[in-house]
């Protein structure tokens, strides 16, 4: 397969919209159960973006990136949707992602 680098970067793009449209509504999945199912959450996305706005010398703040993924800012959906951790998923977080 063939396919063009811009029509790469739209496809991977369009990927990247659909997957955070999927984790905006599935708010019942907590960042904790994506970290330890998968090794990255909702806040990792929002640091790869920051820091891929770096790398190109675009200025966004921690809270801005954190705002594109979530849809609202980080605080408003922490108390809308953000649960505490388990004691079994706070003891599989730290198997999984120690230090993180």
């Amino acid at each position: 397969m063939t396919i063009d680098e811009r029509t790469r970067i739209e496809l991977e793009a369009a990927v990247y919209r659909r997957l955070v449209e999927h984790l905006r509504a599935r708010t019942d999945v907590q960042n904790i159960d994506l970290m330890n199912l998968a090794g990255f959450c909702r806040n990792c996305l929002s640091n790869w973006m920051k820091e891929a706005a770096d790398a190109r010398g675009i200025a966004i703040t921690k809270d801005e990136s954190r705002e594109l993924v979530y849809g609202e800012p980080y605080d408003q959906w922490r108390a809308k949707h953000q649960k505490e951790a388990s004691p079994d998923q706070k003891v599989a977080f730290e198997k999984v992602a120690p230090g993180h």
